[in-house]
């Protein structure tokens, strides 16, 4: 009933920024009611936590992102972005976005959310 699609990723030198986005769209779907975040998967590794907001507009980040990225929700437009500035290689990975979490102390916590994207491959040289 919830889809999610993201964009913005692609190829970029360390110290280079990005945008993501991803737009929720469904029958019953309004951003502004959900928690969202943003997760990545690199080769080998297990899927991280990046950011997350809740439907109050609590933020959590993972502290190797801290300073760096800053994640925001647009509810009008049922968007969800990520700006990520001075990238370094390893936050190259596959990005996906994800709503409706169990609580809003699960921000960063993949399994408790209930919709996902399909995800944008970000990619950062050195």
């Amino acid at each position: 009933q919830v889809q999610l699609v993201e964009s913005g990723g692609g190829s970029v030198q360390a110290g280079g920024s990005l945008r993501l986005s991803c737009v929720g769209s469904g029958d019953t779907y309004r951003s502004s009611n959900y928690c969202m975040g943003w997760f990545r998967q690199a080769p080998g590794k297990e899927r991280e936590g990046v950011a997350g907001i809740d439907s109050g507009g609590q933020i959590s980040y993972a502290d190797s992102v801290k300073g760096r990225f800053t994640i925001s929700k647009d509810n009008a437009k049922n968007t969800l972005y990520l700006q990520m500035d001075s990238l370094k290689p390893e936050d190259t990975g596959m990005y996906y976005c994800a709503a409706d979490c169990r609580g809003w102390w699960e921000l960063l916590t993949g399994r408790t959310y209930k919709y996902w994207g399909q995800g944008t491959q970000v990619t950062v040289s050195s």
